[in-house]
């Protein structure tokens, strides 16, 4: 018999992953989930908004972490990235008062392209 605790969900609400702890294979943390950003033509999870760094939320660089380069951990409510923190602070990121135009086809390809994500586009 299979334990609820062993499968993972097929469906969570926004609210339930917005918070919710984005780590590496290494076991750092690399931030939370600030965001979730849907694509309105498919009506699907285009991208993460992470935010890492500052404090007490002050500072905090935010990046868009393509949906599909996440791992759920729903046992731990968190994700899992792999990527190394020295290598995330390179990321194209953006600040809180400062987003990226998300349906700019050079700047998804771009973070698809660093988090080695292909065939997706985050604004298709």
């Amino acid at each position: 018999m299979v334990e609820q605790s062993d499968i993972s969900p097929e469906v969570l609400s926004a609210t339930s992953i917005i918070g919710d702890t984005i780590r590496n294979h290494q076991g750092e943390d690399l931030g939370d989930i600030e965001e979730l950003m849907i694509n309105l033509r498919d009506g699907c999870i285009a991208y993460a908004v992470l935010s890492f760094g500052g404090i007490a939320g002050l500072g905090d660089k935010l990046f868009a972490i393509p949906w599909k380069a996440l791992q759920l951990r729903p046992e731990e409510h968190a994700f899992v990235l792999d990527i190394r923190k020295e290598k995330l602070e390179t990321a194209p990121g953006f600040d809180k008062d400062n987003w990226p135009n998300m349906a700019d086809i050079d700047w998804a390809d771009r973070v698809n392209s660093f988090y080695g994500v292909t065939g997706e586009k985050l604004n298709a």
